[in-house]
């Protein structure tokens, strides 16, 4: 009676075993931040649920950073040589908690829509255009932001082109 209970409480330990390397802690990214992970040794391909949340870059066969893109939840697998999950980690991706600051001011354009304004801050605070804004503050704001980008790749470009 007892060798068949041993074996029942063995095969359930090593299936918790399993279960718990392939499910990884949770990793919390902050939108527009980086976070170095270390990747499971045996590590060939990996992949995010949803990129538009989550991004991933790949270091080494032992590093990564999982960049956050959007506020969500998503999840990052990480798949060995045979074809079999050996990690599936839920990514949080949230706001900047330090250095930052929101503005509520009365009531939003649409339904159940806050008018906010995001600020960063740190020694003075600039204005900072976030996904949640009202989309026409948004805009007014985040255009200064792709124009920059913008100017900077043609910048790159023209280096580039000129060799120097």
């Amino acid at each position: 009676m007892r060798r068949p209970l041993l074996a029942a409480a063995l095969a359930l330990l090593t299936l918790a075993a399993q279960v718990s390397a392939a499910g990884a802690a949770t990793i919390s990214a902050v939108m527009d931040q980086g976070v170095r992970i270390t990747l499971p040794a045996g590590a060939r391909d990996v992949m995010v649920g949803n990129p538009a949340i989550a991004d991933i870059n790949v270091v080494d066969s032992r590093t990564a950073v999982v960049q956050g893109r959007a506020y969500g939840v998503t999840n990052l697998m990480v798949i060995d040589a045979r074809g079999r999950t050996i990690q599936n980690s839920q990514i949080v991706v949230s706001a900047p908690e330090v250095n930052r600051v929101a503005i509520y001011r009365g009531p939003g354009a649409g339904a159940g829509q806050a008018n906010v304004a995001n600020y960063s801050c740190g020694p003075r605070c600039e204005r900072t255009p976030m996904p949640g804004e009202v989309e026409t503050e948004y805009n007014r704001y985040a255009i200064g932001f792709t124009s920059y980008a913008m100017r900077a790749a043609e910048a790159r470009r023209a280096v580039a082109q000129n060799g120097q």
